[in-house]
């Protein structure tokens, strides 16, 4: 080959990746609520393109396929072809020479397996179901739903009460969430076809330096029905409950067991990650609004029964979250110097700080309360922080700009480590940890993850004084003993979120779905208030009138995104200020220029399940 063919090839294939890049940007942002179908042909067609030809089952297999599926999508399939596609994809699975082959076949059975209702649908009725529609993706991935275009067009019009009060529409918490939501409404953000997803997250911090929300007039209450309703726990999820319940005329009384309320946003979260006085505003204008009485320092059994509560109120909602932290049980686990992450954050919370001065301190877990463990630890004085992770950086759960916090401010990460034992001294005290290297292996058919297993290698011992362990957190469900529980202690509710056999009484959040994230316990807390409203017979509407500005146009031109900065890891490791810095008037400004409207432009009803 020649030089000059040689320079050409070279082009050639960058031109490619950068097309490629542009085709990954399109694949990330691919809207939710498409035709199923429509995507696994898209998908299928990409396959076809790479493939070289050699081998019959994926040059002519796939082809076949292919055509199966428009013919499924378009409505001329029946049975017979669905059992001839079936049988076809598994034939090239099993039979094609290379990955091109092989694993395009496999995601076709995997997909029909995945959305078989929704191929059947097609077969018998010759189109999409009727839930099928191209969604608005910010507003489809929160778990509240909240109108995120519309607060973003407010924030640019600089009208922060009526951003922050629309957010309020759906989400009591923006001050809570400006700080710590995990921001699934940026995973499929359509900005990320020209450029990346929003900072929506920052954003909305932006809206609540601007204007505490405890100093915004609370919204109108509907006329008081005179229902009484008891809400068990005042963290997100009951304190979500009660505000929409009290919003909708009913009367509310929540029954929390700690001394104040907050729940896991205040007794979990540090506050260098969630500043008290912060959540304290959020808090305050729910309370504001009315009709909602509080009764701290009161535990479900011990001062009051279910059976009571049952015969006292219209409806019950239970929402106690999952404030216990599990353990390893490996030898000495039980030592006095080792606890479990919740417990430590929870002492942090209640503002009692511990002296880890001159202490080695290991925390065991990947996730983001072991990030907030161990930034912790960093902050009470600890000589080394080490985190101990089963499985390798990129499969971790925390956040990575947890991680990348975490890291800054010193603490070691040793990945691919699982612990097998906690060595003591002759008096009783921890000496070290043992762990055991572990090797990647096959996925998990249920988390889509690759699993570990121990490698062939010698133990690892850490040396270290204190030991946490962040592996998962427990429902304390002991004292209801009347209700249907999972093994996990979890309450086990129908679709409207009630428990089974026990008329009016409702679970949700935490205690239902498993320790999840704080959107997720407010959005669970809402569905239940709309629920609780129905089983009283009503059907309240509780919206404001906030007007939302038009579109002035979408702005096409590639633009970076804004960024929220933090404080130097040299000056925030000191104390538990927080850490992140509030976006300018300037930044907030061209961010909010960035949003393409997907609730005016993008959004609709799709017609014959195309794309």
């Amino acid at each position: 080959m020649d030089q000059k063919q040689e320079l050409k090839n070279t082009q050639r294939s960058k031109l490619i990746k950068s097309f490629l890049s542009t085709f990954q940007r399109r694949v990330a942002a691919n809207p939710p609520g498409v035709c199923c179908i429509s995507t696994h042909i898209a998908y299928l067609r990409t396959a076809r393109s790479q493939t070289c030809g050699k081998c019959v089952p994926c040059a002519k297999g796939l082809e076949q396929l292919e055509n199966m599926l428009q013919k499924v999508l378009d409505g001329s399939a029946d049975m017979d072809m669905y059992v001839d596609m079936l049988w076809l994809a598994q034939t090239i699975k099993d039979t094609a020479d290379c990955a091109i082959g092989y694993e395009a076949a496999y995601m076709v059975l995997a997909n029909i397996k995945n959305f078989k209702d929704e191929y059947l649908y097609h077969i018998n009725h010759h189109q999409c179901q009727a839930s099928v529609s191209v969604k608005v993706p910010c507003m489809y991935n929160c778990p509240a739903n909240v109108n995120i275009p519309g607060y973003i067009a407010l924030i640019r019009d600089e009208r922060y009460a009526d951003a922050i009060n629309l957010i309020r529409e759906d989400n009591p918490f923006p001050t809570a969430c400006a700080f710590v939501c995990e921001r699934p409404c940026e995973a499929q953000c359509r900005r990320t076809l020209i450029d990346a997803e929003i900072n929506i997250r920052g954003l909305k911090k932006f809206a609540v330096d601007q204007i505490r929300a405890d100093k915004i007039p609370s919204p109108p209450r509907n006329v008081n029905t005179g229902k009484r309703i008891a809400v068990v726990g005042g963290g997100p999820s009951g304190l979500t409950c009660a505000y929409f319940l009290s919003r909708m005329g009913h009367s509310v009384v929540i029954y929390e067991a700690k001394e104040k309320l907050g729940g896991m946003l205040r007794y979990g979260i540090p506050g260098y990650r969630l500043p008290k006085d912060r959540l304290d505003e959020d808090i305050n204008a729910i309370l504001a609004l009315g009709g909602i009485e509080v009764r701290l320092n009161v535990s479900i059994g011990k001062d009051i029964t279910t059976e009571e509560l049952e015969k006292e109120y219209d409806a019950v909602y239970l929402s106690i979250g999952a404030q216990k932290g599990r353990v390893i049980p490996i030898k000495n686990y039980d030592n006095p110097n080792v606890a479990s992450a919740v417990e430590m954050l929870d002492r942090i919370g209640h503002g009692d700080l511990p002296d880890f001065s001159g202490k080695n301190v290991v925390v065991i877990g990947g996730g983001n309360v072991a990030m907030d463990c161990a930034r912790s630890a960093v902050r009470c004085g600890a000589a080394s922080v080490t985190l101990a992770v089963r499985e390798p950086q990129v499969d971790m759960t925390a956040l990575p700009s947890e991680i990348q916090g975490a890291i800054e401010e010193g603490v070691e990460l040793m990945t691919m480590y699982a612990p097998s034992e906690i060595r003591v001294d002759e008096n009783g005290n921890v000496k070290s940890l043992i762990t055991k290297p572990q090797i990647t292996s096959f996925y998990d058919s249920n988390t889509g993850m690759p699993m570990v297993r121990d490698a062939a290698k010698e133990e690892y011992e850490i040396p270290c004084d204190i030991i946490f362990m962040a592996i998962g957190q427990a429902i304390v469900s002991d004292d209801f003993t009347a209700y249907e529980k999972s093994s996990r202690g979890n309450f086990i509710t129908d679709a409207t979120t009630a428990l089974r056999n026990h008329p009016g009484v409702f679970a949700g959040g935490d205690c239902v779905s498993g320790p999840a994230t704080a959107i997720m316990a407010i959005g669970a807390g809402k569905i239940a208030a709309i629920n609780i409203d129905s089983y009283l017979g009503y059907h309240h509407h509780y919206r404001m009138n906030i007007e939302i500005p038009q579109s002035c146009g979408n702005m096409r031109h590639h633009m970076g995104r804004v960024n929220l900065t933090e404080k130097s890891a040299r000056e925030r490791k000191k104390s538990f200020c927080p850490v992140e810095n509030s976006m300018s008037r300037e930044e907030a400004m061209q961010e909010c220029g960035k949003c393409l409207r997907c609730d005016v432009f993008g959004s609709g009803t799709m017609k014959g399940g195309l794309l």
